[in-house]
């Protein structure tokens, strides 16, 4: 059954519909999205072992991003070998072992074991998930590397509006049942998220050698940036481009935490007594579609603008409404609309600059080991999904701890995001083409194509 994960037997026949490949990468990002909806158990493991705190079941979150960035650094050379099959199917097995192995912690009141599960095993196969569509999708749209990446990793951003609902479904119908809710949800979701995952598996297909899609001359729009060469992942991340691009993907992530992390506490310290739990929940709700359909927009009009400009837009923009958005408190304007509004713009750019980077990383490194750089540039996403919230809760937790009111702390944060997208936006642009001297030559190519 393995050959079937062989590379040469996913090549595409001669004739084949590129748009039947975007599904088989949806249905991979829509199932590890899920780790975005993690925080609808975060309360019911706290009622379940007393003995447990919100930062020690917090950490279970932070490992799975930190094992994303890493797994995806690691193994990112490995899958432009394999191909997006094997590697697929891979990240089906981690990610789905990763609950099982989650419920077993569970029942055995063991946070190490959910550690082990849901955070690095899992955490792998979200790495491995995350990257292995994505060179795919840019090689059957290199006409449109933006509206490629941004079909991709539009499903993760949405992952998290099946996962959450279901997470919640799934745990209220075993415990009316009598049996252990939390342990049970998550072997169930484990099986289900496989199967679905098995979907993409076995639908991918690559294009094969030298295919060009019909009426595409074999260029896009003209732009200093967009090279004709190819770059080895082995020089790429020595160049200063990729430490520009690492800048920009942290600055641009840590800044969105800083909303997305604490969305739900921070609009109820907003308007105390106008917003409850319930409004809480929808607004982030609102959020989750803002991230996904950002994800889609942004990285679909960077085909026409221009990844840098697209980044310019981010890094301008967003200053201004981090800026803005503590003024929209109950003891300034007090508007509910006017926050949320901020909040949701805030958000879609926060998922463009995810679905954008690689078409960014495409034009300035080529095709040729996109996934592979790609993966090596998560981990700004690893490091960002630690920096974010411990920015977040320890100022948060320093204002409660010298009783002051916690409210009063949200200026500081919001500002200092604003601080971190100013460096965003003098990292973009400096950004220039890549030298010669690190281009990957033909000879040399034709080579390594050959080995793999």
């Amino acid at each position: 059954m393995l050959n079937f994960l062989d590379r040469d037997l996913s090549v595409a026949p001669e004739g084949y519909n590129r748009w039947l490949v975007p599904p088989a990468a949806l249905a991979i990002h829509l199932a590890i999205g899920q780790v975005y909806a993690f925080s609808v158990f975060k309360n019911p493991l706290l009622a379940y072992d007393h003995s447990w705190n919100l930062k020690a079941i917090g950490y279970i979150f932070s490992i799975a991003i930190a094992f994303l960035g890493i797994s995806a650094a690691v193994f990112g050379a490995w899958l432009e070998k394999a191909g997006p099959r094997r590697a697929m199917f891979y990240a089906a097995i981690c990610f789905s072992a990763g609950f099982f192995i989650a419920a077993a912690g569970t029942s055995m009141h063991s946070l190490p074991l959910i550690y082990l599960g849901y955070g690095v095993v899992g955490g792998i196969g979200l790495g491995l998930g995350y990257i292995s569509p994505v060179s795919t999708l840019i090689k059957w749209f290199p006409d449109r590397p933006g509206l490629a990446t941004g079909l991709a990793i539009m499903g993760f951003g949405g992952g998290a509006m099946i996962g959450g609902p279901l997470a919640i479904q799934l745990m209220a119908y075993f415990k009316s049942a009598g049996q252990p809710s939390i342990p049970f949800t998550f072997m169930t979701m484990g099986a289900a998220y496989f199967i679905f995952m098995m979907f993409g598996v076995f639908t991918i297909r690559v294009p094969r050698e030298g295919w060009k899609p019909g009426g595409w001359s074999g260029t896009n729009k003209a732009s200093a940036l967009i090279s004709t060469h190819n770059v080895a992942v082995s020089e790429a991340w020595k160049t200063p481009q990729f430490v520009l691009l690492w800048i920009i993907l942290f600055c641009n992530v840590t800044a969105g935490i800083g909303i997305l992390e604490q969305a739900s506490p921070m609009i109820q310290d907003f308007f105390k007594g106008h917003i409850d739990a319930v409004a809480a929940g929808g607004f982030v709700g609102l959020l989750s579609i803002f991230n996904m359909a950002g994800r889609f927009f942004w990285a679909s009009m960077s085909d026409f603008l221009g990844r840098k400009v697209t980044y310019f837009i981010f890094f301008t923009l967003g200053p201004i409404l981090f800026f803005t958005l503590p003024l929209t408190r109950g003891d300034h304007l007090n508007s509910v609309p006017l926050f949320v509004v901020i909040a949701v713009v805030i958000l879609s750019m926060y998922g463009g600059g995810f679905a954008t980077i690689p078409a960014y990383l495409k034009d300035l490194f080529g095709g040729y080991n996109v996934s592979a750089i790609h993966g090596r540039l998560l981990t700004a996403w690893s490091t960002a999904g630690i920096v974010g919230p411990l920015i977040v809760n320890g100022i948060l937790d320093h204002y409660v701890a010298n009783h002051m009111n916690r409210q009063d702390a949200y200026p500081l944060i919001l500002h200092i995001m604003c601080g971190l997208l100013v460096v965003g936006f003098v990292a973009n642009l400096s950004v220039r083409p890549v030298a010669e001297r690190y281009w990957l030559n033909e000879t040399r190519q034709a080579a390594q194509h050959a080995a793999h």
